[in-house]
């Protein structure tokens, strides 16, 4: 995947109650369910209610004894009532999963993760072990898998999953100067795709674009596309501390993708999954992996066989679910983005949230942020959470990964 190198509202502490019909994936569509939602996330939950094509019965200031239920405490005795007046104002204030960061045991430390090994005036130059197309007869585009060499380097270039590498195509750009490095996503686990430990994968899509009239292509994307098995290439890195796993065996991992931006997700799941990954890492995962993939036919899927087959193989641990804009439709009969996946799921992505153990990686094109982030507004909102507020925490506290492009 190709990477680029490149305030809150006034407070209200009005809470409403919604009676919604046929909100919610798990929810028949004559089904009924009552949501109280604080002023700020009314908007937003109203949103997300036209989008999945639900129906809003009613929707009335709640009593106090029905927004009881999300400050999480009991009944206040009388000595107490007063003391709790500002919680009431903030009902989600307990139920946010940012009180406080991961126990420190669970964190990656990002001390140890190698960075810049090679700089672009002095590259390492791997060499083509092979180059692949990824994608499915009918698919869209061009999409391959290219792996390079990286025996013989001094230091030794090593990486860790989540991290990417700079490549340097050959020749000169228009003005008869090099061409400048492009980043790019890695695909492989740090034991490489022969497991020995000297390989590098990545996963690249070609650019190409319409210009008065003419297809242009991009730069680094082809060259990486056409070269052939036993090239040498000029790398550089790896960089990138933002999309690091977890340390915790016990983490659970929630993954949105779309399109190359699978290539660190294939890392992660190798590294859960594959047995041969499993017996050499020492790191046996134990929690719950959920990938959202999005792609506009059946044919991109990119990896599809290795996801599907772990699926079968720990049912337990993990879950695939696919977004194939061109072949499935939304709620409102529209085209089937990542984040109407996001939303039909999002009581159970929520209650994930909340487990201080869950962490959320998002990676691809940079227009699905948009989307995710309305769908977790609503999805948020209908839990009496600020989602503008909660996700910044999560951030902070190294649980939001985001790299888009």
């Amino acid at each position: 995947m190709r990477v680029s190198t490149a305030t809150s509202s006034r407070s209200d502490s009005r809470m409403f109650s919604v009676v919604v019909q046929g909100y919610g994936s798990a929810q028949p569509r004559q089904a009924e369910r009552t949501i109280n939602v604080p002023f700020s996330g009314l908007q937003p939950l109203m949103q997300s209610i036209s989008r999945l094509g639900g129906k809003v019965l009613s929707v009335v200031p709640a009593s106090s004894e029905a927004a009881a239920p999300s400050t999480s405490q009991a009944p206040a005795k009388p000595a107490a009532a007063k003391s709790s007046a500002k919680a009431a104002a903030k009902p989600a204030a307990k139920a946010t999963p940012t009180a406080k960061k991961p126990a420190a045991a669970a964190s990656v430390s990002h001390a140890d993760v190698p960075v810049n090994l090679y700089k672009p005036k002095d590259p390492f130059v791997g060499t083509v072990t092979e180059n692949y197309s990824l994608l499915a007869d009918g698919a869209i585009g061009r999409v391959n898998h290219i792996t390079f060499d990286l025996k013989g380097g001094d230091p030794q270039l090593h990486y860790v999953e989540g991290q990417s590498i700079g490549i340097i195509p050959d020749g000169e750009d228009a003005n008869g100067k090099p061409h400048k490095l492009r980043l790019y996503s890695i695909a492989s686990t740090r034991h490489g795709d022969d497991m020995a430990g000297n390989t590098v994968s990545l996963c690249v899509r070609q650019l190409q674009y319409e210009k008065d009239g003419e297809t242009i292509n991009g730069v680094c994307s082809t060259f990486l596309c056409d070269i052939q098995a036993g090239a040498k290439v000029k790398i550089t890195g790896p960089v990138g501390k933002e999309m690091l796993l977890p340390a915790d065996e016990d983490a659970n991992v929630i993954m949105l993708a779309t399109g190359t931006g699978i290539a660190p997700m294939r890392t992660y799941l190798r590294r859960m999954f594959e047995p041969a990954e499993r017996e050499k890492n020492g790191w046996q995962f134990k929690g719950k992996a959920w990938l959202f993939m999005g792609a506009p036919t059946t044919a991109n899927l990119l990896y599809d066989d290795d996801f599907n087959r772990y699926e079968r193989e720990f049912p337990d641990n993990f879950r695939y679910t696919k977004a194939i804009s061109r072949e499935q439709q939304n709620a409102k009969g529209g085209r089937m983005y990542i984040q109407d996946r996001v939303s039909e799921n999002a009581d159970e992505i929520f209650a994930m949230i909340e487990n201080p153990k869950t962490h959320v990686y998002m990676c691809g094109l940079r227009g699905m942020e948009p989307g995710i982030d309305e769908a977790m507004t609503a999805a948020a909102a209908a839990k009496g959470l600020n989602w503008s507020e909660l996700r910044p925490a999560l951030k902070k506290a190294e649980r939001w990964h985001v790299e888009t492009y």
